[in-house]
């Protein structure tokens, strides 16, 4: 071979092997950034274009894709909007985004999950359309729509958790929004969407914001009294009966506050009461003088063992729940009463009582309960599990009878329930200096055998404002979804 056809076949060679490596990196190694660039029209067209599967409770579909002549072929829609928007997010395409379980389950419910493997095999061999899987949540219709109910205009959320397993029953945020007004993808209603979408930003009362699991979280009030009960009870070895401090007022150490009892009257005529009593009537002074004699570690300890500053899905992300690991006495008497630094949501505080319930074992709680391909064959079960153990089952036992005796004969009377034993603590939080109080209540019953938990928060007292408190205003709330749980 002479040398000019010699060099040219080596530029030949180094051209196509140049093509070669150019082509294997925009497949191969660029293939994932390329995929992901909002700018890439095949990626959308694909990702939102998707025969998508549904999301079902109790049997019915509660987010759905019907076919549509548009670029998009299908179109989301959403049956009961407002009840479960929080839980079942947005798919939108004029957006390019979603939310909630959308994305959380977006792999399944597009039919892209591993577990969908031998379904994609099968629709590609007998040619059939590809289908997305379907996601059938644990939400009871009949306890949603209960708390719906219940909540009224008030803005606040409601959480109900099986005690036994950690299924989440019932999850509610109000206000809420309707996902169908984002969920739309012609080029007439894209820019409606945008503006719904703009106007649902621009809202003060945050209404995108799932508050049971989520947002800048609440102050719990009295109802983290709970969890200082629990460590004075492992940490001094406490019975409900046992005495403890209980003055009329508590000058806090290096501090010009001073710590009142509800209504500025003392709790009893004595410096001292059984544990039962304070825990009825939320003493505060009790529970401030309590939190300094155990100290903000322990409490932070006890804290931790249900949970707090632990992260947490179900599958969609909780924010933690957060107790201040380091204050000085007087912050720590404040934070005891559950005000200053400590934030929860409600998820969290019905995961305190859910623990308490089921003796002491606190369940990972979960919002999928299977997960099925386009065959309707079960492809992923969710098995409960334990978390960890938040306090030992004697603890637990003292923690039940404090609690029944709140409902029974203290502040959370209005939770009562005609031949069905319901323990519970009342909670009055302060916002800030110029806001009304959030009102809480955490709770589960059958008291003597537990099957269900409900944690309410009603924020700034909704319609009762300056007046609102756990007791007159997220207890009777907490009544009716325990009702309609425990209506079989």
């Amino acid at each position: 071979m002479n040398t000019p056809v010699r060099r040219l076949a080596t530029i030949a060679a180094l051209m196509f092997l140049a093509l070669m490596v150019a082509a294997t990196s925009v497949q191969f190694v660029q293939a994932p950034s390329l995929n992901a660039d909002g700018r890439n029209v095949r990626t959308i067209y694909r990702e939102f274009g998707q025969d998508r599967g549904p999301i079902i409770v109790a049997g019915e579909s509660i987010a759905s894709s019907t076919p549509v002549d548009t670029s998009y072929r299908y179109q989301r829609s959403y049956a009961v909007p407002h009840l479960y928007a929080h839980s079942t997010g947005y798919f939108a395409a004029a957006l390019s985004s979603m939310t909630g379980m959308e994305r959380a389950a977006n792999e399944v419910l597009g039919g892209t999950a591993d577990s969908l493997v031998v379904q994609r095999l099968q629709d590609l061999i007998t040619g059939r359309q590809p289908q997305g899987g379907s996601v059938e949540l644990t939400l009871d219709p009949a306890a949603q729509q209960a708390a719906w109910d219940a909540l009224g205009d008030a803005r606040g959320a409601v959480v109900a958790l099986d005690t036994r397993t950690g299924a989440i029953l019932a999850m509610v945020s109000k206000p809420s929004f309707d996902p169908n007004a984002l969920a739309v993808h012609s080029a007439e209603e894209a820019q409606e969407a945008q503006e719904a979408y703009d106007a649902l930003l621009a809202d003060p009362t945050d209404p995108l914001v799932n508050r049971a699991i989520a947002g800048d979280l609440y102050a719990p009030g009295s109802s983290f009294k709970v969890v200082v009960a629990a460590a004075a009870i492992e940490q001094q070895g406490l019975e409900a009966d046992s005495p403890v401090p209980s003055p009329a007022q508590l000058q806090l150490p290096l501090s010009t506050q001073v710590v009142n009892n509800p209504g500025g009257i003392a709790c009893t005529a004595e410096d001292t009461a059984p544990l039962r009593y304070t825990m009825e009537q939320s003493c505060n002074t009790t529970f401030a003088q309590l939190g300094m004699d155990l100290g903000a570690e322990a409490i932070a300890e006890q804290a931790e063992a249900f949970g707090f500053g632990q992260p947490l899905q179900i599958p969609l992300d909780v924010t933690a729940s957060r107790y201040p690991e380091e204050a000085d006495a007087a912050r720590t008497a404040m934070s005891a009463l559950g005000q200053v630094d400590v934030r929860v949501t409600p998820l969290q505080m019905a995961m305190v009582s859910q623990a308490i319930a089921n003796g002491g074992e606190q369940m990972r709680p979960y919002l999928v309960a299977t997960e099925r391909n386009a065959d309707l064959e079960v492809v992923s079960t969710t098995e409960p599990t334990v978390l960890r153990e938040s306090v030992s089952p004697e603890t637990a036992d003292v923690l039940t009878e404090l609690m029944t005796s709140v409902v029974e004969n203290g502040t959370g009377r209005a939770a009562q329930l005609p031949g069905i034993a319901v323990a519970g603590k009342t909670g009055t939080a302060q916002s800030g200096s110029d806001a009304p109080p959030h009102a809480w209540f955490t709770s589960f019953a059958p008291a003597d055998d537990p099957r269900v938990a409900v944690a309410v928060v009603v924020e700034n007292g909704g319609i009762e404002g300056d007046i609102a408190s756990g007791g007159t205003t997220a207890a009777p709330i907490a009544r009716q979804v325990l009702a309609a749980l425990l209506a079989d």
